[in-house]
């Protein structure tokens, strides 16, 4: 395996499936058994997801509602999605613990990073839920600083696209993908990977990237594995 630890990041819209908002119970449970192939080969996984699905604050204050509210709301989100996920998981035979920002004792841990990391090298699956706990901040920022703070190898960016590309694949037939690319090179050319607060803190702390397509079966497989799937930010 060429990553014995990994943070898995997964947005909110990813577990709509065909659905136009909310959650897909097959898409779910398609990631459960995703994440259980690699778990059985003992890497060790953490997971932060977004809300987008639920609400996303900055489309809330977009409208006039007040951000640090929104971003509230968002968190709260993430945290519906993190349950969502455990449930999936657990249904598929694995353990798992829901470690949140915000205080929700009923439901999950506190973060504690010694915690979460002792969860890890007993191979229980942590899912971080409610981002950093503070507004302002995105769940790409949250998967960096958690990934950072628990020390992975990695940051694994599941989306529906298999890679960073020159421009928007779907928006352009010509657009290539790249293999391999710098920080500085995806900052040059301006390419959108992560909002900039979790790729400078990504950047600062040479923590890679590889942004992949999710929903391919086994991708996740041959990028724990160090098959070239996606694209690699080192």
């Amino acid at each position: 395996m060429k990553y014995k630890r990994i943070l898995l990041k997964l947005s909110g819209e990813a577990l709509m499936g065909d659905n136009q908002y909310g959650i897909d119970p097959n898409r779910l449970a398609e990631y459960a058994q995703e994440i259980k192939k690699v778990v059985n080969l003992g890497v060790e996984v953490a997971i932060v997801i977004g809300g987008g699905n639920i609400f996303r604050g900055v489309a809330g204050a977009s409208k006039g509602m007040d951000r640090v509210q929104g971003d509230y709301m968002g968190m709260l989100a993430t945290v519906i999605n993190g349950m969502a996920l455990q449930g999936a998981l657990e249904d598929a035979g694995m353990l798992t613990r829901l470690q949140t920002a915000l205080k929700i004792e009923a439901i999950a841990e506190p973060y504690i990073k010694r915690r979460a990391t002792r969860h890890l090298e007993k191979g229980r699956i942590v899912i971080f839920g409610a981002g950093t706990g503070n507004p302002y901040f995105t769940t790409d920022t949250a998967a960096v600083l958690r990934g950072i703070e628990v020390n992975a190898d990695v940051i694994l960016k599941g989306t529906r696209v298999d890679g960073i590309y020159t421009a928007d694949p779907e928006k352009d037939p010509t657009a290539t993908k790249y293999e391999n690319i710098t920080f500085n090179d995806v900052l040059e050319k301006g390419l959108n990977v992560m909002d900039t607060t979790a790729f400078t803190l990504s950047q600062e702390n040479n923590f890679p990237i590889v942004v992949f397509d999710m929903n391919k079966t086994d991708n996740l497989l041959k990028v724990c594995q160090g098959e070239n799937i996606g694209t690699t930010v080192n």
